[in-house]
C-alpha cells in the first residue's frame, strides 16, 4: 500500500498526488517509521505515553480483534472515547482493516447515541469506561449491536484484550475515494447527521492547512483543547502531528482553564489549539502564567467566532497570536484561516491555499465585495454526503461547491469576517446547538406554554443560548422557576445546550401564520 510523500512548506497550494490504493492509516503510520522515528513519542494521556512503533502494533492488534470479532470491511463501529492513547489505536486500527470509525460527541445522551447507532448500523461501541452506563443497556435493543468494548484499566478492557492479539497485520485493499471514517453533524433540526469522509481527506488537511499555515513540523509539542472527536480536534491531535512526526498530548478530562493550564505548564507544548470560549475564560484566571512559563509558538481557534478583544489580549500576555479560522464536519478542517505575520483581529483571515469560497446570496448569484451572504467552499476536503440523507446531501454539497450556513463579508483587503448564521443554529463553545431541539424539552416541563430560543452575546462577546418563556396559567416568574427550567434542560439534554439566560414574557412576536419571529427577538 503506497504512502504519500511529504509536500515542502510552501504558501502556494502544494501539489498532492494520491494514489488510487491508499489507506490513510497506513500512510500516517508508515510515513513515521519510514522515517526512522518509531522510538519517537506519538502519544502522552493520563496515563502514560507511547511510540510510533506502539501506535504501529496496537492498531495492528485491533485490526486483528474486530477481525476475531467478525466485523468485516465497510462495517461500522462506533468510538465514544474521551482523550486518550485509546482513541488514535482504535481510530487508525479500523481504518487499517477498511473498517468504519465513527466518532461521537462524548457529551451527548443515551437518546443520542442509540439514535446514531442504530443510524450507522454500528456493530461494536469502544467506550470510555464512565459512560459504559449509557450503552449497555443499547445492547439487547439494537440489531446490529453486538458489542460494547471499554476503554480503561480493567481486565477485559480494550488494552488488556489487545495484549492478547497479534501485532502484525495486512492492511485492507482500500482506495483513496473509500469511505474512511464518519463524523456525525447537527443539523438545523437537531437531527445528527452521519457525514462520510473518503481515505484521501485526512492527509489533505495536513497537506493544505497545517503544514503551510503552521509551519508544523517534528520537533513541535502539539496540545488541543478541542477533542478527538470533533473534525477540528481530530486533525489537530491526530492528523497534523502524525503527518510529521510531531508529539501529543491528550487530556481525558474536560478543558476547564485549570485543566488546560497544568498541560501547558507541564508538557510545554509549541502549539495550542482551543476555542473563543475557552480563551476567554483562560484569561479571567486569576494565576496566568508568565510568558516565560509556556514554550508557545502558534495558537489556533476555531468553532465559533473569535472575539478581537479576546485575541489581542492573549497576544499581548503571551506573545503569540491566536490564529483564528473556520472549518466545518464537512470540510474536515480549517479553509479559511489568520495566518502567522498575517493576523486580523475580528475577521477569519483568508482562503487556505487549495480551497476556494465564494460568498452568495438567496439565488445563489455571487455579491459583490463588501456585501454579506452565504459563505460557500470548494476544496478536496469535501465529505462525499451525509448517510441516508439523501434530501440534505443535494441541498449541502452542490457539485464541487459545499455550503456553510455561515453569513459572510469580503472586506477591501480581502479579509472575511463572519456575520451570523443563514439558519437559527448557535455556536455555543464551538459546538452546535440547535434552538428548536432546546424548545422541544423546555415546553416539556409543565409550567412552559411556550418558548423560543436564539443567541444572546455574553461579556465576552461570544454567544451563549437565552429562552423567552410564556408559562402557563398558575405559574410565575422568579428565578426559582429559571433554575427549575435550566435544570430540566440539562435533565435532558447534553449539557452545553441550557439557556444561560431566562426572559419571562407574556407573548412571542409571530408572523400571520403564527411563525415565531426569532430576529425581534435577537
Amino acid at each position: 500500500m503506497p504512502s504519500l510523500s511529504s509536500a515542502d512548506h510552501s504558501v502556494s497550494p502544494p501539489h498532492i498526488t494520491i494514489p488510487r490504493d491508499y489507506n490513510a492509516a497506513y500512510d500516517l503510520i508508515g510515513r513515521n517509521l519510514d522515517a526512522g522515528r518509531a522510538d519517537k513519542t506519538a502519544y502522552v494521556d493520563d496515563e502514560g505515553s507511547c511510540t510510533y512503533r506502539d501506535v504501529d502494533r496496537r492498531s495492528s492488534a485491533f485490526a486483528n480483534l474486530l477481525r476475531e470479532i467478525g466485523i468485516d470491511m465497510e462495517q461500522r463501529i462506533l468510538l465514544c472515547l474521551h482523550d486518550s492513547i485509546d482513541f488514535p489505536i482504535a481510530f487508525l486500527g479500523a481504518i487499517k482493516a477498511g473498517i468504519v470509525p465513527v466518532a461521537v460527541n462524548t457529551l451527548l445522551t443515551q437518546a443520542d447515541y442509540e439514535y446514531m447507532l442504530s443510524d450507522s448500523r454500528a456493530r461494536v461501541a469502544i467506550v470510555s469506561a464512565p459512560l459504559v452506563p449509557l450503552f449497555e443497556p443499547l445492547l439487547g435493543r439494537l440489531p446490529y449491536l453486538r458489542k460494547v468494548l471499554v476503554s480503561g484499566s480493567a481486565s477485559d478492557s480494550v488494552a488488556a484484550l489487545l495484549t492478547k492479539m497479534p501485532t502484525t497485520f495486512e492492511v485492507a485493499p482500500t482506495t483513496s475515494d473509500d469511505p474512511c471514517f464518519w463524523l456525525y453533524s447537527s443539523g438545523s433540526t437537531g437531527a445528527p447527521k452521519g457525514t462520510v469522509h473518503v481515505h484521501s481527506s485526512l492527509i489533505q488537511t495536513a497537506e493544505l492547512y497545517a503544514r503551510p499555515v503552521l509551519g508544523i513540523n517534528a520537533d513541535d509539542v502539539v496540545f488541543s483543547a478541542a477533542k478527538l472527536f470533533f473534525a477540528y480536534g481530530l486533525g489537530n491531535g491526530l492528523t497534523f502531528p502524525m503527518s510529521v512526526g510531531a508529539t501529543t498530548i491528550l487530556m481525558a478530562e474536560r478543558p476547564t482553564p485549570a485543566a488546560v493550564w497544568a498541560r501547558l505548564r507541564t508538557h510545554k507544548p509549541t502549539i495550542f489549539c482551543g476555542v473563543p470560549t475557552l480563551y476567554a475564560s483562560m484569561l479571567a484566571t486569576p494565576d496566568l502564567p508568565q510568558r516565560n512559563e509556556l514554550r508557545l509558538r502558534a495558537c489556533t481557534s476555531a468553532g465559533e467566532a473569535l472575539p478581537e478583544e479576546i485575541g489581542k489580549r492573549w497576544a499581548g500576555r503571551f506573545g503569540v497570536d491566536i490564529l483564528d479560522g473556520i472549518g466545518s464536519t464537512e470540510m474536515l478542517h480549517i479553509f479559511l484561516s489568520n495566518r502567522p505575520g498575517d493576523v486580523r483581529y475580528g475577521t477569519t483571515g483568508k482562503p487556505v491555499p487549495g480551497y476556494q469560497v465564494r460568498i452568495v446570496d438567496d439565488d445563489g448569484k455571487v455579491v459583490p465585495r463588501g456585501e454579506p451572504g452565504e459563505l460557500q467552499i470548494a476544496g478536496p476536503t469535501s465529505a462525499v454526503a451525509y448517510w441516508n440523507n439523501r434530501e440534505k446531501s443535494r441541498a449541502t454539497f452542490q457539485g464541487p461547491w459545499t455550503r456553510s450556513g455561515d453569513k459572510y463579508t469580503e472586506d477591501a483587503d480581502g479579509y472575511f469576517v463572519y456575520a451570523g448564521r443563514s439558519d437559527d443554529m448557535l455556536k455555543v463553545s464551538g459546538i452546535y446547538v440547535s434552538p428548536i431541539e432546546v424548545e422541544a424539552t423546555l415546553v416539556t416541563h409543565e409550567a412552559v406554554l411556550e418558548c423560543a430560543v436564539v443567541g444572546k452575546e455574553d461579556e465576552d462577546r461570544l454567544i451563549k443560548p437565552i429562552a423567552f418563556i410564556v408559562l402557563n396559567v398558575g405559574y410565575t416568574p422568579s428565578a426559582e422557576m429559571a433554575e427549575s427550567l435550566k435544570k430540566h434542560v440539562k435533565s435532558l439534554l447534553a449539557p452545553y445546550k441550557y439557556p444561560r439566560w431566562f426572559e419571562f414574557v407574556d407573548e412571542l412576536p409571530k408572523t400571520a401564520t403564527g411563525k415565531i419571529q426569532r430576529f425581534k427577538l435577537r
